[in-house]
């Protein structure tokens, strides 16, 4: 096994060119997934003046993604661990570039729910998918860096979801948008077939194709019986399933509604929202990296993450609307702590489960961002909308106040010690 230190630039002639063939275009589809999921916020009152949506139904409609993501987590480990990352991730990128093209082409509430479902399933892959192959292709103790590398991917797709598309939505309309992505998720295809190299060599395990499917589910029953994935499960499906909802829809409306912001302005803000997610996820590897040579865990970085999320919630529910910069900028910083989740998981269990431990963390993590963007939605929805078309802040208060104390209640379980594996 390679035991070049983390951090350091690539040293060896095989990493540059897995950095290159490997890390760079699953990359390009983890930015293409978390374009797909954020680019609601910025067009969702197009979507509801053109379709006379209520917030319960631009709060489905949204979520929808998240729920087909998360129904998909569970085959998808088994097939990561059995085919590998790039077969599979051109199958669902396929499936993806359709629902795109459905959904430009919808008029209905019904055809739009159809065509995001299908987007949500196309793209389930693509972080997962990105995750396994670092996980076969790099050395072990690279992994928070090198994953930390894949996610600024995505958080340059969730940054890109915001002026941009505002600008596009102005000029062209939104389904233009969603034509142009079915057109470049065939790219993404082409690329993933013509530079990613098969399964053929790996750092850290064997190819997994003649490793049966009752062995695989033998293994996914072993990894939801595993105290040590539910000791840290809870916090992040939480947690995540929060950050989620107000990333890709309902921080917009909050900046519109409560702060009373223009549609230019909440692009804005999501902007500085995503780029201080974006220095959150390249800055916690660095620092997960550093301080595990000093003998400090991830799941230290986690708790200290979140409890500090959870201090730039409070000042939103509280309606700090002056400070609404500043609250993006270190919700969208401190909210990406959990992502770290998934570097200690592929460190504690063993490299053939690591596809489907990832893939059960993940699916716990998009049903709770299904339920609660949806239910922010109904909350928000019990107070009629003013007479401008915007929803009542006291809603946004009540639903804020609602996700806070279920993410306290996380927390604390996160304090307990931290207990070992049975996996491993």
């Amino acid at each position: 096994m390679n035991t070049t230190p983390p951090n350091k630039a690539f040293q060896t002639d095989i990493e540059r060119r897995l950095f290159v063939t490997v890390l760079i275009p699953f990359g390009i589809g983890y930015f293409l997934s978390y374009f797909f999921r954020t680019v609601n916020v910025v067009i969702a009152s197009d979507l509801a003046i053109d379709l006379q949506l209520t917030a319960a139904d631009l709060g489905f409609l949204t979520s929808i993604y998240f729920i087909l993501f998360a129904a998909f987590q569970t085959p998808l480990g088994v097939i990561l661990d059995r085919y590998g990352p790039r077969r599979v991730q051109i199958i669902l990128l396929i499936i993806a570039a359709l629902g795109s093209f459905l959904f430009a082409i919808s008029n209905s509430i019904f055809a739009l729910i159809t065509a995001r479902s299908l987007i949500g399933l196309g793209v389930s892959g693509c972080l997962m998918a990105a995750l396994k192959a670092n996980a076969q292709w790099f050395p072990i103790n690279r992994l928070p860096f090198v994953n930390a590398c894949t996610m600024t991917f995505g958080t340059f797709g969730a940054l890109t979801a915001t002026i941009p598309v505002e600008l596009m939505a102005d000029l062209f309309g939104w389904r233009m948008i969603f034509l142009i992505l079915s057109g470049f998720t065939i790219f993404l295809v082409l690329l993933t077939a013509f530079v990613i190299p098969d399964q053929k060599y790996t750092f850290n395990g064997k190819n997994n194709i003649d490793y049966n499917f009752s062995d695989q589910f033998r293994d996914l029953i072993a990894i939801y019986r595993d105290r040590f994935f539910w000791q840290i499960a809870v916090i992040t499906l939480i947690h995540g399933g929060v950050f989620l909802s107000y990333q890709a829809l309902w921080m917009g409306p909050w900046l519109a509604d409560v702060a009373g912001q223009t549609r230019g302005e909440v692009a804005t803000s999501m902007l500085i929202f995503n780029i201080g997610m974006l220095v959150g996820v390249m800055s916690m590897g660095v620092i997960a990296d550093k301080l595990q040579h000093l003998g400090i865990g991830l799941i230290s970085v986690v708790r200290a993450g979140v409890m500090l999320s959870l201090l730039f919630q409070i000042m939103i529910a509280a309606e700090f609307t002056s400070l609404s910069l500043y609250l993006c900028a270190g919700f969208g910083f401190f909210g990406s702590s959990t992502l770290l989740v998934y570097a200690l998981l592929s460190q504690t269990f063993p490299s053939h489960m690591v596809g489907k431990v990832n893939t059960a963390q993940n699916m716990l993590i998009f049903i709770s961002a299904f339920i609660l963007q949806w239910g922010i939605g109904v909350l928000i929805g019990l107070w009629p909308p003013l007479g401008d078309g915007t929803y009542d802040p006291v809603g946004h208060q009540v639903a804020l106040i609602s996700v806070i104390l279920l993410e306290i209640l996380g927390l604390i379980w996160l304090l307990f010690p931290v207990r070992r594996s049975s996996v491993i």
